[in-house]
């Protein structure tokens, strides 16, 4: 896989401020954001986001306009950083890169899960999202499949969909979303 630039990749880049100071902030806003979305999902406050990042009202107001365009944001963050983590995981052996890229996967879901209903599935930025995703994992799953190491009666949506599927489910804890995780891709990898 070659170092190129995903869809949103170049939406997430013209969304951050140039000045270093204006980043930072942008930065500490969507890390507060994406804590702050998992923990109460898309009502949390946006004051309290504010609060977390060390930044005023004022500020929040000024990067993200409104509250949509902050969930944007922090949802094209989360898969932008979700492709480059495909971009480096790609010299791996095949199933290693896969299930790399693919318990990071799990993580994205976190926010996904928690600002869902506030996007819209038919947006630009949705659809540009979805795009880049599979740009990203799709080669990793299908050179797992060339090297004999993922099933081939299935394709990378089912493979999404079903490690999506697990991970809406409510886990007592993270190990044992890890473990079920583990015996799913169990069932997608290879007979040997």
């Amino acid at each position: 896989m070659t170092a190129q630039p995903f869809p949103i990749s170049g939406i997430v880049a013209a969304r951050r401020p140039h000045r270093k100071d204006a980043a930072r902030n942008y930065d500490a806003l969507l890390t507060a954001a994406r804590e702050a979305f998992a923990e109460h999902g898309a009502e949390a406050s946006l004051e309290d986001i504010a609060r977390r990042a060390g930044v005023g009202i004022g500020t929040l107001y000024r990067n993200f306009p409104t509250r949509r365009h902050l969930f944007e944001s922090v949802y094209a963050d989360e898969v932008d950083a979700l492709c480059q983590v495909a971009l480096g995981v790609a010299e791996r052996e095949p199933w290693e890169a896969l299930t790399s890229w693919l318990r990071r996967f799990v993580d994205y879901t976190v926010t996904k899960r928690a600002i869902r209903e506030a996007l819209d599935n038919e947006s630009e930025i949705f659809l540009t999202c979805r795009d880049s995703m599979y740009q990203a994992g799709g080669p990793l799953f299908e050179r797992a499949q060339k090297a004999g190491e993922a099933r081939a009666d299935m394709d990378f949506d089912d493979l999404l969909r079903m490690v999506a599927g697990i991970t809406s489910t409510n886990f007592l804890d993270d190990t044992q979303r890890d473990r079920v995780l583990t015996v799913a891709l169990d069932g997608v990898r290879a007979a040997r």
